[in-house]
């Protein structure tokens, strides 16, 4: 998932780094890699930190993908602060890079992994990335299992959204990425 991450932010990098007289063009690589790396350990951050709900939020398309979204603002605070931290990009630069970049790089990446007719991003695979497949996972499977009912998951009419309803969803798409997908739009 982090090649495809990295292979995002460059789609998005051309005004907001390459082209911009702030960030020096010897400098440009890194600032694309750092990008990519924020986004992935904020999002990790999150999930570790009990951010299911935002998490499952934001990859439903549920919230705007904005400076109002919660995980913008994390993601785009931590970008700002490494990019001024490790290239010495004033504040000023370090902010407009992240703030142009976060929103529309999550934007494309939510919108790859609701569209049925892209495989680059799979949400099931986002979350046991961005999870390590371990506690967080269930953090964030936790969260959708308490929406999941508006979402039409509930599979065996018992008011909640577990591996049962995986299970029997399973057996019609494909298990728990089903059930991922289902929620996610696919």
């Amino acid at each position: 998932m982090f090649e495809q991450l990295t292979q995002l932010v460059q789609q998005y990098s051309g005004s907001a780094v390459v082209n911009n007289p702030a960030v020096p063009n010897e400098q440009n690589e890194a600032v694309i890699s750092e990008t990519s790396n924020s986004i992935f350990s904020g999002l990790q951050k999150i999930a570790s930190e009990g951010g299911g709900e935002q998490l499952a939020s934001l990859f439903s398309g549920k919230s705007p993908i904005d400076s109002s979204n919660p995980v913008v603002q994390q993601i785009t605070q931590q970008l700002t602060g490494n990019l001024g931290e490790k290239f010495g990009l004033s504040s000023e630069a370090s902010s407009g890079v992240a703030s142009s970049m976060i929103p529309q790089i999550l934007g494309s990446l939510v919108g790859k992994a609701k569209d049925s007719n892209d495989s680059s991003f799979q949400i099931s695979d986002i979350i046991s990335a961005i999870s390590g497949n371990g506690g967080q996972a269930s953090g964030i499977m936790d969260a959708i299992s308490k929406y999941g009912t508006q979402f039409g998951l509930d599979q065996n009419g018992d008011g909640k959204v577990d591996i049962s309803d995986a299970m029997t969803l399973g057996n019609k798409s494909g298990g728990i990425g089903g059930l991922l997908g289902k929620l996610f739009g696919k």
